[in-house]
């Protein structure tokens, strides 16, 4: 273990914005990463939702397509929900 003395006390080696930065990545880590999974996924349920959509609104397979649109509602609504949890609880 080591002991502190005046030589490797890091007290000054940060900023106040970078120690209050590291300590909030500290409490909550990988935040942003979280993030960019949940919009990527929200996107990617939008853009199948607005393909399936559009086979409703043809009338091209309506038995498979239905449950499909369904689920990708569902996946933005998932996403959406998951992103706002996880805003609130910083």
């Amino acid at each position: 273990m080591v002991k502190p003395t005046s030589k490797n006390r890091s007290h000054k080696r940060f900023t106040p914005e970078q120690y209050a930065r590291l300590k909030a990545e500290a409490a909550a880590p990988y935040r942003g990463l979280r993030k960019f999974v949940y919009i990527s996924f929200a996107a990617s349920g939008l853009i199948g939702a607005l393909i399936f959509l559009t086979q409703l609104a043809a009338g091209r397979d309506v038995e498979t397509a239905l449950p499909n649109f369904a689920l990708q509602l569902g996946v933005i609504a998932l996403m959406i929900f998951l992103f706002r949890w996880d805003r609130e609880s910083r």
